[in-house]
């Protein structure tokens, strides 16, 4: 049946998400951290505008500020999503799979916007290596959380179709 190979499909993708979104989470808020420690000093010898800026990253290139912001909004709901996708999945109807089916769309387009902040940072470059683990591990949750978000769609979709009440092969 194809609802078992969605099932289990959607559950290791749900679990393998949790874990890099919490990575996620991590760097990207050791990031913020790091800018929020090290602005006062660095942006002190630029000039008025660069200094008023409110998201001057000293570390990396001018598009990382936005990148690390996004990246921590999107693993932060991506773990949210994951947590309670599993129980959804878990319980395995209708209600529940479209909830999760709603909320792992929601999560994949924050994660893709991220993720082209991520490439346009790559695209700039000047970058350390935090700011790549960071960047490698936006761009590969981007696509697992594509492959979760249709496993759960095609657990929805099949099990909508098993409710549905069959034909009667006679009628018109």
């Amino acid at each position: 049946m194809a609802s078992g190979g969605s099932k289990s499909a959607a559950t290791m993708l749900l679990f393998l998400n949790l874990g890099l979104y919490i990575i996620v989470t991590i760097v990207a808020g050791w990031a913020i951290n790091h800018a929020i420690e090290r602005t006062h000093e660095t942006a002190s010898v630029l000039s008025i505008p660069a200094r008023i800026f409110p998201i001057f990253f000293p570390m990396g290139n001018m598009a990382t500020g936005f990148f690390v912001i996004f990246a921590l909004i999107a693993g932060v709901v991506g773990v949210s999503t994951s947590v309670t996708g599993l129980t959804n999945v878990f319980q395995w109807d209708a209600p529940n799979l479209n909830a999760a089916a709603a909320s792992s769309l929601l999560t994949w387009a924050l994660t893709l916007l991220a993720m082209g902040l991520a490439c346009k940072e790559i695209n700039i470059g000047w970058t350390d290596a935090n700011l790549r683990t960071l960047e490698v591990m936006t761009i590969i949750v981007s696509g697992t959380q594509l492959f979760c978000t249709g496993a759960i769609h095609a657990g929805a979709e099949d099990d909508a179709l098993n409710r549905m009440p069959s034909a009667s092969a006679g009628t018109v």
